[in-house]
């Protein structure tokens, strides 16, 4: 089966497509998190999207274990926890030891380095971590050099564009993803940053790119486009979705327990490209509202379009 990959900055490639190991009552579900990542890798997601809140490191080398799969023929990508950069102002204001035993915790658990690290949040909201997330990435980045996670490539989840300056200005090895909820009724309010993290290199990375279908009340003015474009291309609504998303070169992680959706998740790979129409169809449609799930991220001094979050209120 051919697979839709994105290449990153520091010129390692992505497969497009990933199966996340953590939400949709997988996460710390030891039976459903190795069962569901063994069923995507045999469908031919070969990128697993795993996190030390999630509880699911262990499964997910389980997993790929029980898959019959080479280790080198998947992706991993794994995310420090944020709740380590807390203890940093409890512990010591540069207490790099946190951190590190937390990662090699993680590094015993995967049985493997993981291909992409990322910081899962930037952790905001309290006065005393401000600082924090330049240092944290400087001791990511310190263990890259000493071969703790050699070749590993680093990014972040959950970042603001003035968190991503932070790093920027620190930063010896350059972040190549910010992973964000990402669907087009964030479009309006994310376009600024998506430009900026273009222009220096980083490449973004979605979850939560069903929200339009799964989690907005009425599915708001995108759905019915979704559903006229699917006609055309005889798939479903949710397939429309993922190939909008990696078309705009946005890599799509997403999650189910469910053999056949996740068997669909698979089958975008070999799916026709939308038009250029349709794509900007689904942008003019979704930037008429202004819905975000995980209202925690991405809210806080960072303002919002002044957008309805539907269209039929």
């Amino acid at each position: 089966m051919p697979m839709r990959t994105i290449k990153l900055s520091d010129g390692k490639v992505i497969p497009a497509l990933g199966w996340g190991n953590g939400s949709g009552g997988i996460m710390r579900n030891s039976d459903k998190a190795v069962d569901c990542g063994v069923t995507a890798l045999k469908a031919g997601i070969l990128h697993i999207d795993t996190a030390q809140y999630y509880e699911t490191e262990a499964e997910t080398a389980e997993a790929i274990v029980k898959s019959g799969i080479s280790r080198d023929k998947v992706w991993i990508t794994d995310k420090a926890r944020e709740i380590l950069a807390m203890k940093l102002t409890t512990v010591s204001q540069t207490e790099p030891g946190v951190i590190r035993e937390a990662v090699l915790e993680s590094l015993a658990k995967l049985d493997t380095r993981p291909d992409l690290l990322l910081i899962h949040n930037p952790f905001v909201g309290d006065a005393a971590n401000q600082g924090k997330i330049a240092e944290f990435w400087r001791i990511l980045e310190d263990m890259v050099f000493d071969g703790t996670v050699h070749n590993v490539s680093l990014g972040f989840s959950n970042f603001r564009p003035q968190d991503v300056k932070e790093v920027l200005k620190v930063a010896r090895i350059n972040p190549v993803v910010n992973q964000l909820e990402f669907h087009p009724y964030v479009l309006a309010q994310l376009e600024p940053l998506l430009e900026y993290q273009k222009k220096n290199g980083i490449t973004t990375e979605a979850y939560g790119p069903l929200t339009p279908l799964l989690r907005h009340p009425t599915g708001g003015p995108v759905k019915p486009v979704l559903e006229r474009i699917a006609r055309a291309h005889g798939c479903d609504p949710a397939s429309v979705l993922y190939l909008w998303t990696v078309q705009k070169g946005v890599v799509a992680v997403t999650t189910s327990t469910n053999p056949d959706n996740i068997k669909k998740i698979a089958d975008v790979n070999s799916l026709p490209d939308l038009t250029a129409d349709e794509i900007k169809q689904i942008d003019d449609a979704g930037k008429q509202v202004h819905f975000r799930y995980y209202k925690e991220h991405m809210t806080k001094d960072y303002p919002a379009p002044d957008l309805p979050e539907d269209t039929k209120q």
